[in-house]
């Protein structure tokens, strides 16, 4: 076998194998094929399957929800904020995402992950429409449409068009501007 993998190897397979295969192919073979490893390997990172799942679905939470919110929160300015979100949300690994969701509806343990990830997207975006708003409504609103798109979008049986997605998202972004009475020209691509 070839050379020791990393532990973030590990979980980028894992979300990987989420995001082309789907959670019903998850599983410890399909990850030390796809790296090259034996399961010993395997063994020297994780104690079990379970252990690994749990830390995967962690480094998910951390790597696509929580350094990308503290990255935006870093930007004072509130469009560029809702901007920069959007764009994150467009880069999302779209599979990865809906595998887990469905993972996430039938075990107890994944579910609150999911719905931490859900609650740390949703306050971002309200965060950033009411300094923009300054409208309790309007800013759940809003960002009540950001997450229910996103969400449709990967659950949809649809193909994935990424473009189309952010056409959806510019037209989210212009409502926002124009609602906050805003004189923003450009689109996504150029900010």
């Amino acid at each position: 076998m070839g050379t020791p993998a990393s532990r973030d190897a590990y979980f980028e397979t894992g979300l990987d194998i989420l995001a082309n295969e789907g959670y019903g192919d998850l599983k410890l073979s399909e990850v030390c094929n796809r790296l090259g490893v034996t399961t010993g390997s395997f063994y020297h990172f994780f104690k079990n399957w379970g252990a690994y799942t749990d830390a995967l679905l962690q480094y998910w939470l951390k790597t696509r929800t929580v350094r990308q919110m503290e990255a935006a929160r870093a930007i004072t300015d509130p469009f560029e904020r809702v901007s920069l979100l959007i764009q994150v949300g467009l880069a999302l690994p779209h599979g990865a995402e809906a595998a887990i969701r469905t993972w996430s509806s039938v075990s107890p343990e994944v579910r609150p992950i999911q719905e931490e990830v859900d609650k740390n997207r949703y306050a971002i975006v309200y965060e950033s429409a009411l300094d923009l708003l300054g409208d309790v409504d309007k800013a759940q609103g809003f960002a009540s449409w950001a997450i229910y798109i996103l969400i449709g979008y990967e659950q949809a049986a649809l193909p994935h068009d990424v473009s189309s997605l952010g056409w959806v998202a510019q037209q989210m972004l212009d409502s926002l501007a124009a609602q906050a009475g805003l004189n923003v020209s450009g689109s996504l691509e150029n900010q």
